[in-house]
C-alpha cells in the first residue's frame, strides 16, 4: 500500500533536520511505495516574500538575495562537505533562475510574479533533500510538482483541476513507487502554458492530501514540530493537551476557524476516500501523535484557536434602510473577490459587521464600492478567539480583563472578538 509523508519547513531548516528527515523516511517509510512532499526550508518563504516585494518595487535586493544563497550553500557544505561538487552547481542554477525572475518581477502582475518567485523555496529544499537521500543510498526520484498538480490561473491560491491532476499523478508517480520513493514539492502547481502557481501559504499539506487521494494511499502523515493536534497553541497556552484522535468533521472545523497545524483544504480529499491522516512529531517520531479519520471521537476539553491582527469592518446604512439578504450577498461577494476571508458576520436592522484578515490595500477598493450606501468603519488590531466545546471557565479564561467587541455562540462553538487591554 502507498503512503504519503509531508515534511514542513521546520523539519528541514538545517543540516540536523535534513539528516533526521532521512532517518524517518528510512525507519518509517520503507524503500518503496512512499511519496514524500517537502516545504521550503525554515523561513525561506518569508525571505522570498521580502525579496519579491523589493524587486517588484524596483528597490535594491542584491544583499538579501546573496544572504539567502549563502545560507543554502552553507547547508549544503554541512551535509556534503567538499566532496560533492554537483550539488552547489545544481543549487546555483536555481539561484540564477531566481535572480532572473526578480529582475523582471515588475513586468508581471503582482500576484503572478509572486508565484513565480515564491515557488523557488520548495524547489531549493526538494533539490537538497533529494541529493542527500541519494547520498544515503536511498532509491528516490525527484518529480516536479508543477507537472503533477494541475491548476487554474488563480494566482497565490490556485484551484486544483482534479481530473488532470489525478491522471498526471497516476501516470508519472504511481509506476515509480513500485521500486523506490518519489519526492516532490509542496505548495506548487502548474497552470496553463507552464506557468507556476501556488496553492496558498502553508499549502504543502494540501499537496500531500492530493497525492494521497489520487494514489488511493493507505495513509497520509504530516510531520510537525508539535506532538500532534493540540487543544491550543502551546506558545499561548502552557499545558496544551494532545488530541489523540479526531473525526474528519472536527478536524475540518478546527482548520476552518484557523488552527494552523493543518492546512484547511487538507481534510476534504482524504475524507472523500476514507484515507486516515496522521499528525506526528519529527522530534519524537516514535510517538503516534493524532489520527484523523471517520471515527467520531468526542473530547471534553475546550479547544482554543487564536487569530491575531483581525479587523472589524462595520457597514452602517446611510439612509436607515433595513439590511436584507441582497445587501449581505453583495457585500460578501465584494470581500470574496478581494481575497478576504470572513471570520465572523453579524447583522442588525441597519448595519453589517464583518471580521476579516483585513489588508490595507483593499480599504480604498471596498470604500469605493460601498461608500454610496454605507458609512464604513474600521476597528483594527483585534484578536479573534474560537472555542470549541466551550464552557464558562474557557470563556472567562479568554476574556480575562479584556474588552469583548463581539460574542457569538452556537451549540458547540463560541467566538469572541477581543481588544487586548
Amino acid at each position: 500500500m502507498i503512503r504519503v509523508f509531508k515534511f514542513g519547513g521546520a523539519s528541514v531548516k538545517d543540516a540536523t533536520g535534513v539528516r533526521n528527515v532521512a532517518k524517518i523516511i528510512q525507519r518509517f517509510g520503507g524503500e518503496s511505495h512512499l511519496a514524500v512532499v517537502v516545504s521550503a526550508m525554515g523561513k525561506t518563504t518569508n525571505a522570498l516574500e521580502v525579496l519579491f516585494e523589493k524587486a517588484f518595487n524596483k528597490e535594491p535586493f542584491d544583499d538579501l538575495f546573496e544572504d539567502l544563497r549563502t545560507k543554502h550553500l552553507e547547508l549544503i557544505h554541512q551535509l556534503f562537505g567538499t566532496s560533492n561538487t554537483d550539488v552547489p552547481e545544481a543549487l546555483n542554477r536555481y539561484f540564477v533562475r531566481l535572480h532572473f525572475q526578480l529582475l523582471h518581477a515588475y513586468l508581471n502582475s503582482y500576484d503572478s510574479g509572486y508565484d513565480q518567485v515564491i515557488s523557488f523555496g520548495e524547489y531549493l529544499s526538494s533539490l537538497i533533500l533529494y541529493k542527500y537521500l541519494k547520498s544515503q543510498d536511498i532509491m528516490v526520484t525527484l518529480a516536479n510538482a508543477r507537472n503533477l498538480i494541475h491548476t487554474d490561473m488563480n494566482w497565490r491560491e490556485a484551484n486544483v483541476e482534479m481530473d488532470e491532476t489525478s491522471k498526471a499523478i497516476r501516470k508519472d508517480v504511481e509506476p515509480l513507487l513500485k521500486s523506490g520513493i518519489v519526492l516532490t514539492q509542496g505548495f506548487i502547481g502548474g497552470g496553463k502554458n507552464g506557468n507556476t502557481t501556488t496553492l496558498g501559504r502553508e499549502g504543502s499539506d494540501y499537496t500531500a492530501a492530493l497525492l494521497g487521494h489520487c494514489l488511493d494511499a493507505e495513509s497520509v502523515t504530516i510531520w510537525k514540530d508539535v506532538p500532534g493536534v493540540l487543544n491550543a497553541d502551546p506558545r499561548w497556552l502552557e499545558g496544551a493537551i494532545l488530541l489523540p484522535q479526531l473525526s474528519y468533521q472536527d478536524a475540518a472545523e478546527l482548520t476552518y476557524y484557523g488552527a494552523t497545524v493543518i492546512h484547511p483544504k487538507t481534510i476534504r480529499p482524504l475524507a472523500q476516500k476514507g484515507i486516515p491522516l496522521h499528525v506526528r512529531s519529527f522530534l519524537e517520531p516514535e510517538k503516534a501523535g493524532t489520527k484523523i479519520g471517520f471515527e467520531a471521537v468526542k473530547w471534553t476539553d475546550p479547544a482554543f484557536i487564536r487569530k491575531n491582527n483581525q479587523t472589524l469592518v462595520s457597514l452602517v446604512s446611510k439612509d436607515y434602510s433595513f439590511i436584507e439578504e441582497k445587501n449581505i450577498t453583495e457585500v460578501l461577494h465584494l470581500f470574496t473577490q478581494s481575497g478576504l476571508k470572513i471570520q465572523m458576520l453579524q447583522t442588525s436592522a441597519t448595519s453589517i459587521s464583518l471580521v476579516t484578515d483585513f489588508r490595507k490595500e483593499f480599504e480604498e477598493r471596498i470604500s469605493m464600492h460601498l461608500k454610496s450606501m454605507y458609512t464604513v468603519l474600521y476597528n483594527e488590531n483585534l484578536t479573534l478567539y474560537t472555542i470549541k466545546n466551550y464552557n464558562q471557565w474557557a470563556i472567562d479564561f479568554v476574556k480575562g480583563q479584556n474588552s469583548v467587541i463581539l460574542d457569538q455562540r452556537s451549540r458547540n462553538t463560541c467566538q469572541l472578538l477581543i481588544r487586548t487591554t
